[in-house]
């Protein structure tokens, strides 16, 4: 059965997409198709910043260190920037312009003078060694870089053709955009249009080597949007219900800005509801802490360990978190346990999980509150209007309900396909115009969605199928386990059986042993992992603050 609070959320969305509500969803011809779309948002990213910007102007935008900045300021500031790219920099309509840095006001700034001056965010992975960040660049052909002062002298010694210009994140954001910046006045900023490129992402690298993800205006604006509508339908249930929010919307800028849940759903809809960005230059669970009670923080998103830190930290009852409302996670599969201790060390916050991808623009399910706390093991159904889910078999063809096979996402906040790789991004699609995602899952009858493992993140033991992340939700369960991964490894007698690498917690004296008489109660016995390795150290992420899976396999491999 549909969850009540969900009903309550679609009942309410269902008013304000409707014919006489605030985001009408009508129908768009594009890319050879039709597909729903608010009929009145902004044509392209320049013009949703004005009109963000103009509605929230005196509201506090960005909160970075001791510095301030209204909507109002940071619009300025990013016009001047853009003026500063044409002037100087003889950026035109449709260059790729590289965005290299770490978060900070300067970076948000940095994005949106890119696109009002025409050319494409080409956001560049900040924890990438410069021959990384240098291979990305010289992929894409960027004729200008902006980077701060790590990655300019990185990339400086990569010797790319691009040329590099400082972004200095260090002082004043005004200052530190001072060599950058020229008047805007009596200049003509080009008007992008809704299918004109606008932003050039890079896919997190944890199922093999990077790829470029480009969007259009128009699916940037509208994946905005439909993030929005959902914010505003739960707001107005919950006002509904007599519980309204008291404060401000507030977030941190914890996730890397450069990553697609950093970039649209916390900074680009910040600006869609005039919500307060706290920026963080990296996670810190205490320093985050004591910024949620500073600030008055409403929201955080992350990956799910963010918010189980922060509702396990032994110094969160030093801190007023009763303004934290949300806390949100995607990117990686939380498991179940996670909600009850999320419930259990934050009472006063509700848990929301999502799934979505770069090359989707981060739409695609949801589930909010109450409901994601009595179902913890779904992210969510498609959050309407946009997207549809679908799941597809080995041969392309849609499969039933109940079915296990690879989850497909369509709606008109799809990447137009991958950078210079036309076989590529001929393979991402479905004919009906899906974005195959790589992950298998199921659906239920009321569209609730299931996430089984990665396509190609199979264990097949003896013939049998182990999805890994099955085994990790199992892991993860253990009050310990911190952290683990579990891959398949060669096996003489079965061909593959799987492995875990186990981080527990620094008291702990669990052991493999104790590890494997836990999973038994929870596991099938071929489930159950040939091999457990424990240790207290942390496990090795990449940039978008996933397990990297496949260093951790490699570090395994080589040492057994």
């Amino acid at each position: 059965m549909p969850h009540p609070f969900d009903d309550a959320i679609d009942a309410v969305r269902s008013g304000i997409t409707g014919t006489a509500g605030l985001l009408h969803v009508g129908m768009v011809e594009a890319r050879g198709a039709r597909w729903p779309a608010f009929d009145a948002a902004p044509g392209d990213l320049p013009a949703f910043f004005a009109q963000c910007c103009g509605l929230y102007a005196e509201r506090d935008c960005l909160v970075d260190g001791a510095e301030r900045l209204s909507f109002a300021q940071v619009h300025a500031l990013a016009q001047r920037l853009a003026a500063g790219l044409i002037v100087h920099h003889g950026i035109r309509p449709g260059d790729p312009v590289g965005l290299a840095a770490r978060n900070g006001a300067g970076w948000v700034i940095a994005y949106m003078g890119i696109v009002i001056a025409g050319g494409v965010a080409t956001l560049v992975n900040a924890f990438w060694t410069g021959a990384e960040m240098a291979a990305a660049i010289r992929d894409v052909g960027c004729p200008l870089v902006l980077a701060d002062r790590t990655r300019h002298d990185a990339l400086a010694a990569q010797g790319i053709d691009a040329r590099l210009a400082l972004l200095d994140l260090d002082g004043p954001v005004a200052q530190g955009l001072a060599p950058l910046v020229a008047d805007p006045h009596g200049i003509a900023f080009p008007v992008p249009g809704p299918d004109a490129p606008a932003t050039l992402l890079f896919t997190s690298g944890s199922t093999g080597h990077c790829k470029g993800a480009l969007s259009d205006h128009r699916a940037k604006v509208q994946a905005v949007l439909n993030f929005a509508c959902s914010s505003l339908a739960v707001s107005m249930v919950l006002a509904g219900q007599g519980t309204p929010p008291t404060d401000l919307p507030a977030t941190l800028l914890n996730l890397p800005l450069f990553h697609v849940t950093g970039e649209v759903v916390v900074m680009l809809q910040s600006f869609a509801i005039g919500r307060k960005m706290v920026v963080m230059r990296r996670w810190d669970a205490l320093e985050a802490l004591r910024l949620i009670e500073a600030e008055r923080v409403t929201y955080v998103t992350g990956v799910p360990l963010m918010g189980l830190e922060l509702a396990t930290h032994p110094q969160r009852d030093r801190f007023d978190l009763s303004s934290l409302s949300d806390i949100a996670a995607g990117g990686a599969p939380r498991p179940a346990e996670h909600v009850g201790r999320i419930r259990d060390g934050l009472p006063a916050s509700w848990p929301v999980f999502g799934y979505g991808l770069t090359e989707t623009n981060a739409v695609g399910t949801g589930i909010i509150r109450q409901a994601c706390a009595d179902r913890a093991d779904t992210p969510g159904r498609a959050t309407a209007p946009l997207p549809d889910i679908a799941i597809f078999g080995e041969d392309g063809a849609p499969l039933p309900v109940g079915a296990v096979g690879e989850v497909g996402v369509r709606s008109i906040s799809n990447v137009l396909g991958y950078w210079n790789r036309p076989e590529e991004t001929a393979a991402l699609f479905t004919a009906s115009g899906h974005v195959l995602s790589g992950d298998l899952g199921t659906l239920d009858e009321e569209g609730y969605l299931r996430i089984v493992g990665r396509k190609k993140d199979i264990v097949i033991r003896g013939g049998e199928n182990i999805a890994c992340a099955e085994v990790e939700a199992a892991l993860y369960a253990i009050a310990a386990v911190r952290e683990c991964a579990v891959f398949g490894v060669p096996d003489d007698r079965f061909g593959e059986v799987p492995v875990a690498v186990v981080r527990v917690d620094a008291s702990s004296e669990l052991d493999e042993g104790g590890i494997s008489a836990a999973l038994a109660g929870r596991l099938a016995a071929f489930e159950r992992p040939a091999h457990i390795l424990v240790q207290q150290t942390p496990l090795p992420r990449l940039g978008s603050e996933k397990i990297d899976k496949q260093t951790v396999r490699a570090a395994y491999l080589a040492g057994a």
